[in-house]
Formats: structure tokens, sequence, C-alpha cells
């Protein structure tokens, strides 16, 4: 059950084309789609997308290290009968 909730986690987190057909405003948008204002049609900030890319893995990172115990568990007992 916690592997689910880390992996439900984890694909909301990286959910990219949800929010980019139902969110208008900017201050609404995911941190994929703030990454994805860094490139532009004839230029790319390429120092600016690999910066915000580490920073949006800090809360994946504290969410994995927190329920690792869980996470590795729920893994390693998925394929057990009862």
């Amino acid at each position: 059950m916690d592997a689910l909730a880390i992996f439900t986690f984890v694909t909301n987190w990286n959910n990219f084309m949800g929010p980019m057909i139902y969110l208008n405003s900017t201050e609404l948008k995911t941190v994929l789609l703030g990454i994805r204002m860094f490139m532009g049609q004839y230029s790319t900030e390429y120092g600016l997308i690999i910066a915000a890319s580490v920073v949006s893995l800090i809360p994946v990172v504290i969410v994995f290290l927190i329920f690792q115990k869980q996470f590795v568990q729920g893994i390693a007992t998925s394929g057990l009968k009862g």
C-alpha cells in the first residue's frame, strides 16, 4: 500500500499533459511546466533548466527517504500470497 502511495505521488508530481491542457494561469502551473517555460523558440536556458530540475527533485527524494522501508517492503512482498 505504501509503495502505491509513493508511485502515485511521483506520477502526479511529474504530470505534464493534464495541467498543460486545463491550466491557463502561470501561478497554478506544475513544476515541469515551469521548467518548460525556460525553453524558447530560438534559445534554451540550460543552466536554469538543470538548476530547476535539481530543485524539483528534492521533494521526491525526501518522500522516498521517509518511506524507504515501506517502499522496499511493499515491492519485496508484492509477489507473495497471503
